[in-house]
C-alpha cells in the first residue's frame, strides 16, 4: 500500500487556494466599491438613468466587503509567501518561475484592489 506525503497531498488540493483567494478579494473589492464606483463606471459606459442613484443603498455594506477584501488577499499572500511550496516534479508549480509569476500577479491585483477601496477617498481629487 502506497502511502502519499501529507505535505504533498495538501498541495495538491490546495493548489488554486492562492488563486481563488485573489479572484474573490478581487470580487469583494468591487463588492465594496459599487455605492461609489459603479455609478461613475455606469456614467463612464454611457449608461445613465435616475435608478443609478439606488447603487447607494450598498453602502451600509462597505465595510463587509472590505473586510472579506483584506480576507481573502491575507489568504493568498499567506499560500504564497507563508506556507512552503512543496509540489510534485512534473507539476506546473515545480516550474521556478511559477511562484514569481504568481507573486506578481498578487501585487498587482493588490495594488488595484486597494485602489478600488480606495476611490471614495481620492476620487473627489481627480473629478474636481
Amino acid at each position: 500500500m502506497a502511502t502519499t506525503d501529507p505535505i504533498e497531498h495538501s498541495s495538491e488540493q490546495g493548489g488554486g487556494l492562492s488563486k481563488g483567494s485573489l479572484i474573490a478579494g478581487a470580487f469583494a473589492a468591487i463588492a465594496a466599491s459599487t455605492c461609489c464606483i459603479g455609478p461613475l463606471l455606469l456614467l463612464a459606459l454611457g449608461v445613465s438613468g435616475s435608478w443609478i442613484g439606488n447603487l447607494k443603498a450598498f453602502e451600509p455594506f462597505r465595510p463587509i466587503f472590505i473586510g472579506l477584501t483584506m480576507l481573502f488577499l491575507g489568504l493568498a499572500f499567506r499560500k504564497l509567501y507563508l506556507v512552503p511550496q512543496a509540489c510534485a516534479v512534473d507539476a506546473p508549480c515545480a516550474k521556478p518561475g511559477s511562484l514569481q509569476n504568481q507573486r506578481i500577479i498578487f501585487w498587482v491585483v493588490t495594488v488595484l484592489v486597494l485602489a478600488v477601496i480606495a476611490f471614495p477617498w481620492i476620487g473627489p481629487y481627480f473629478l474636481e
